[in-house]
């Protein structure tokens, strides 16, 4: 199984190259399917969407299949993702990305299709492949969001992700702040800032980009 997990998408070549180099095919012969569907509980301005996007475009793909999960079939979503050379989830609440997976079966799926795709992850999408936080913890970590249990993550890997390391936005996503709860985790953590990612090949974790990552 081969995935990119990052906090912002392809903000630099790095992580370009990085998600390539998984696919092993060149950009102007790779398709990605792109799954927007963790903001549709996002209120305000969505335009980092648009930039997430806008990334895969700048890179030249061969084609970008823009495709919300939600309320759709198996004989609706299985042909979309198999048409595709990447499978990325996109941001916003996790909580609800893994509720909507489990809700249309997708969950079942998604370890026979990434036996031939790359899977990549955009912060949400990222998140729910390995373990949460515990919620008081995430309240912490994330006082911004609010936060509610619908579904257990995908345990595709064996960690927790934790996008937006020094961000702006999220203001307590910081070493000090992580640091402190450390003895509570009971999974490997890492955390990414927006120019970082994880590249997990088979289970084997490597940090590449051009920023700073927390590993605890």
């Amino acid at each position: 199984m081969k995935l990119l997990l990052t906090s912002a998408g392809l903000t630099n070549d790095t992580l370009a190259e990085a998600l390539l180099g998984l696919v092993g095919k060149s950009a102007g012969d790779t398709t990605i399917v792109f799954i927007p569907t963790a903001a549709n509980l996002e209120k305000g301005d969505l335009s980092w969407l648009e930039e997430d996007i806008k990334h895969f475009k700048q890179r030249g793909f061969k084609f970008v299949d823009v495709f919300d999960i939600a309320g759709t079939s198996k004989e609706v979503w299985q042909p979309r993702l198999e048409a595709a050379d990447i499978i990325c989830f996109g941001g916003g609440n996790e909580q609800y990305l893994a509720k909507v997976i489990r809700d249309v079966g997708l969950d079942t799926a998604l370890p026979e299709l990434l036996k031939s795709r790359v899977y990549m992850g955009i912060s949400a999408g990222s998140m729910v492949t390995g373990q949460f936080l515990p919620l008081k913890l995430m309240k912490v970590v994330y006082p911004e969001e609010v936060y509610e249990e619908w579904a257990l993550p995908l345990g595709l890997v064996d960690f927790l992700f934790i996008p937006h390391l020094n961000s702006d936005y999220f203001t307590h996503v910081r070493k000090e702040v992580l640091e402190g709860m450390m003895e509570t985790f009971t999974f490997p953590l890492y955390a990414c800032d927006d120019e970082t990612a994880l590249r997990v090949v088979d289970e084997k974790v490597e940090i590449v980009g051009e920023g700073e990552t927390v590993t605890l």
